[in-house]
């Protein structure tokens, strides 16, 4: 199977990747707290149309190692960085779903973006999660602190009923089935429980509002306007209004997961702002 292996803060890691397919190179980076395999619906169609497609799983998730430390958004993006430099590639595009935006941020900030060429943030949590005096549409650090209580007490409870919020599943079981939020639900109970918190703790309370003029290159902003996990007033909105050259797109009736429900919709939006 194929691993890059690297020394990353205090700990060796292996990072588990797919790679796929010739052309350009683009690097699909998953959110919380799934794996890979949540961009199945995006990467035959990446590859068919003629580019190269690597999907990896954060350290913590999916086939990766588990450390016992260093989930901080640096130490998960030097794993992108190693990745990029390992497979020697160019001319990427990076693409971030939900807490996956915070690792395309943040390799504009630590390494200027180098290699990259393209950017886009689908579902993203950026630029901040949480709610503060001059974020006043953020999750309550109430809240917050009550995701944290239950990954700690309950861990496999809580994931049990995460993804019915996930795909607004009441709303659109004509469009995800259960057996999908049961395979998700088996992602993510066999994740790490310390990355699972630990991530959690990132994509909480990381703010990201001034990275955002890090970003020089062209953007893709897609979100769902019915997304209950990060409604897009607070996310996608905002991270239009600060990266400067970005094209933003809005999905009718679209919740967090809209790869899964909407991707016919969303590789088309993939597929015209990689071929400009």
């Amino acid at each position: 199977m194929p691993f890059l292996k690297h020394q990353n803060g205090n700990e060796k890691v292996k990072i588990y990747y797919q790679d796929y397919g010739k052309g350009d190179p683009v690097i699909l980076i998953h959110g919380w707290p799934l794996s890979h395999q949540a961009w199945e619906g995006q990467i035959s169609t990446l590859v068919d149309a003629g580019y190269r497609v690597i999907a990896y799983d954060r350290r913590g998730f999916g086939k990766s190692s588990q450390p016992l430390n260093d989930f901080d958004y640096s130490s998960l993006t030097e794993d992108l960085r190693e990745l990029i430099l390992q497979l020697d590639l160019s001319n990427v595009t990076l693409v971030g779903f939900s807490m996956g935006g915070g690792e395309v941020v943040r390799y504009f900030t630590d390494y200027e973006g180098d290699r990259v060429v393209k950017a886009a943030l689908i579902d993203s949590i950026i630029p901040l999660v949480a709610q503060k005096d001059d974020n006043p549409g953020g999750v309550p650090q109430s809240n917050l602190d009550e995701i944290m209580a239950k990954l700690k007490t309950d861990r496999i409870g809580f994931l049990k009923g995460f993804h019915e919020n996930f795909y607004n599943f009441q709303e659109l079981k004509d469009r995800v089935s259960q057996a999908n939020l049961d395979y998700d639900f088996s992602i993510a109970s066999h994740a790490s429980p310390i990355a699972t918190l630990k991530t959690a703790e990132a994509w909480a309370n990381t703010d990201f509002r001034s990275e955002l003029k890090n970003i020089d290159v062209p953007t893709l902003i897609v979100h769902g306007d019915a997304d209950h996990i990060v409604p897009f007033q607070t996310s996608a909105k905002q991270a239009a209004q600060g990266i400067q050259d970005n094209e933003y797109h809005l999905i009718f009736n679209a919740p967090h997961g809209l790869n899964l429900t909407h991707k016919a919709e969303l590789n088309a939006l993939l597929l015209a702002f990689l071929k400009k």
